[in-house]
C-alpha cells in the first residue's frame, strides 16, 4: 500500500534526481564531475515534515538563512541523521555568531569587520574552527548584504590573520538581470585570493553558475516547490532584500 510519505519521498527523489542530471551535465562541460559540485538544499521556511521526504531521497547538505528558524527545527533532524551538513546561507547578525558556530557546519555569509571578530571569538570559545565564505555584494547593491568588492581583499586577509578557515567567496547576484558577468566577476576575484571554492547560483541559473565556476550552489524552489507569499504586506523598503534571497 502506498503512503503519503512514501508518495512524498518519491516526488522528492524525482526532482533531486532531475538536479543532479542537470549538474551532471554542466559539470562535464567544464571538465569537471558531479562530486566537483556541492547541492545545498535551501529548507528555509519549511517544516521537518517538509524536509524529510528530501533527507530520505538521499540529500545531505541543507541550508538556511535564519540561525533561530534552523535552532527549531535542525537539532531533531540531525540527530536522526548525523550525516547531514548544515550551511548558514543567510545575512548573520553578531549576536547570533556563538549560535551559528555551534549549530552550523559551513558559514556564507562573512561580509564585514565585526562580524570578523565575532565569529573569531566564538570559534576560539567553543574550539572549533568553522569553515566560512566571504559574501561579496557583487552588484554593490545598497539593499543587500555583502562586503563591497574593494573592501573584500582586507576582509579575506583578516579574516586568515584570526585564523578562521576561508573556503571561497559567495555572492547573490542583482535580480532580473543576467548573472553570467557577476558570476564571471566573482570567480575572477576568487582567483587571485587563492580562494578555491565559489558558492554562487539558485534555482534559475545554477547551470550558468557551474559553467561559470561555481563549486557551491543553493537550490530551494526547484527542490522544494514555490514558498508561501509573506503572511502580511512588505514595507517596499524591504522587496529587494526578499527578492535577492541567498538560496533559491
Amino acid at each position: 500500500m502506498t503512503t503519503d510519505s512514501s508518495i512524498a519521498t518519491q516526488d522528492a527523489a524525482t526532482r533531486l534526481a532531475t538536479i543532479q542530471d542537470e549538474i551532471a551535465k554542466a559539470a562535464r562541460l567544464t571538465g569537471r564531475t558531479a562530486d566537483a559540485i556541492t547541492l545545498i538544499a535551501i529548507s528555509k521556511t519549511k517544516d521537518a515534515a517538509a524536509i524529510q521526504p528530501l533527507i530520505d531521497a538521499g540529500q545531505r547538505v541543507f541550508g538556511e538563512n535564519r540561525v533561530q528558524e534552523a535552532q527549531e527545527k535542525w537539532p531533531a533532524l540531525r540527530q536522526a541523521h548525523p550525516d547531514i551538513r548544515l550551511h548558514l546561507v543567510g545575512q548573520l547578525q553578531s549576536n547570533k555568531a556563538t549560535d551559528a558556530v555551534a549549530l552550523f557546519d559551513v558559514i556564507h555569509s562573512l561580509d564585514r569587520p565585526s562580524l570578523l571578530s565575532a565569529l573569531a571569538k566564538a570559534m576560539d570559545a567553543q574550539g572549533k574552527r568553522v569553515p566560512c565564505y566571504v559574501q561579496v555584494n557583487i552588484g554593490a547593491e545598497p539593499q543587500k548584504g555583502g562586503c563591497a568588492i574593494a573592501d573584500t581583499p582586507a576582509l579575506i586577509a583578516a579574516a586568515r590573520a584570526a585564523d578562521i578557515p576561508l573556503l571561497g567567496l559567495m555572492a547573490v547576484p542583482p535580480a532580473d538581470v543576467e548573472p553570467a558577468p557577476y558570476f564571471a566577476l566573482l570567480a575572477k576575484m576568487a582567483r587571485e585570493e587563492s580562494l578555491p571554492r565559489l558558492s554562487l547560483g539558485m534555482s534559475s541559473d545554477y547551470e550558468t553558475a557551474i559553467m561559470l565556476g561555481a563549486t557551491d550552489i543553493r537550490v530551494g524552489t526547484a527542490l522544494f516547490g514555490d514558498r508561501p507569499p509573506p503572511a502580511r504586506p512588505v514595507p517596499r523598503s524591504g522587496l529587494g532584500m526578499l527578492r535577492n534571497s541567498p538560496g533559491a
